[in-house]
C-alpha cells in the first residue's frame, strides 16, 4: 500500500509542478491593489492639479477685470465681476468650497511717519469661512490714516501702489474636494494673489448703486 501511494505520488507530481493555468490570474490579484491604488492616486494627483491651475486662474482673471473697469466703478460692476470666480469654478465646486477677498489699494495720502497705503475699499464672494480665508493684510480702511499698512503681499513679494493710482489685489481660497480620498493628499487649504494695477479710472471710490446688494466681506455665501 505505501509503494503504490509513492508511485501515484511520483506520477502525479511532474503534472502539477508543470501545470501553470490561473498563473496569471493569481498573478494579477496580487499586484492589483498596487495598481488601483497606483491608478486611483494618480487620478487625484490630476485632480488637485486642475484645483490650484483654477484658484490661479480665479485670482488672475478676477483682478484683470477690476482693474479694467474704466473712469469709474460701482458695485454692480463688482458684483458682475464676482460672477466669474462661480463660473470658473464649478467643476471644483468653488462657490460652496472657497472666498475671493477683492482689496482695492492706493496711498493713504498721509506724509511723514504716517504714510504709507490704504484699502480704500473691499468686497468678497465665496462661503468658504475659515481663519485662512480671512483677508490677510488687513479689513478695509486700514492704513487710511496710518502707516500701519505699508504694502500688500507677501514679505518677499510686497507691492505698493503710486500717487494717484490704485492696485487691485485679489486674495482667493479654496478647500480643496478630493476626487477620491483624503488618505492621498488630505484637503488642504490652496492659496493664489494676483495684483492688476487700475487702468484709466480717475475716481476710486465704489460708488452705491440703487437697488444692489454690495458683496460685503461680512457676507459668507455661495
Amino acid at each position: 500500500m505505501y509503494q503504490a501511494m509513492t508511485r501515484t505520488d511520483r506520477t502525479a507530481r511532474p503534472g502539477i509542478l508543470a501545470d501553470t493555468r490561473g498563473l496569471a490570474m493569481i498573478e494579477f490579484a496580487i499586484v492589483a491593489p498596487f495598481l488601483l491604488t497606483l491608478g486611483l492616486a494618480g487620478a487625484e494627483l490630476t485632480h488637485m492639479s486642475i484645483a490650484k491651475m483654477r484658484v490661479n486662474q480665479i485670482a488672475t482673471t478676477a483682478s484683470d477685470n477690476v482693474a479694467r473697469v474704466r473712469d469709474s466703478i460701482n458695485e454692480a460692476d463688482v458684483n458682475e465681476v464676482l460672477l466669474s470666480p462661480k463660473m470658473l469654478g464649478t467643476d471644483i465646486d468653488f462657490a460652496d468650497n472657497g472666498r475671493v477677498v477683492i482689496s482695492s489699494v492706493e496711498p493713504n495720502g498721509q506724509t511723514g511717519t504716517k504714510a504709507g497705503q490704504w484699502i480704500r475699499w473691499q468686497r468678497c464672494t465665496g462661503a468658504l469661512n475659515t481663519s485662512a480665508s480671512q483677508p490677510a493684510y488687513g479689513l478695509q480702511d486700514k492704513g487710511k490714516a496710518d502707516a500701519s499698512l505699508q504694502y500688500m503681499g507677501l514679505a518677499s513679494r510686497k507691492i505698493t501702489a503710486v500717487a494717484g493710482t490704485a492696485l487691485i489685489f485679489i486674495e482667493v481660497t479654496y478647500k480643496y474636494q478630493p476626487l477620491v480620498s483624503q488618505r492621498f493628499f488630505g484637503a488642504p487649504i490652496l492659496r493664489a494673489e494676483a495684483v492688476y494695477n487700475v487702468r484709466e479710472r480717475n475716481d476710486q471710490t465704489l460708488a452705491a448703486v440703487a437697488g444692489v446688494t454690495p458683496s460685503l466681506c461680512s457676507t459668507y455665501s455661495a
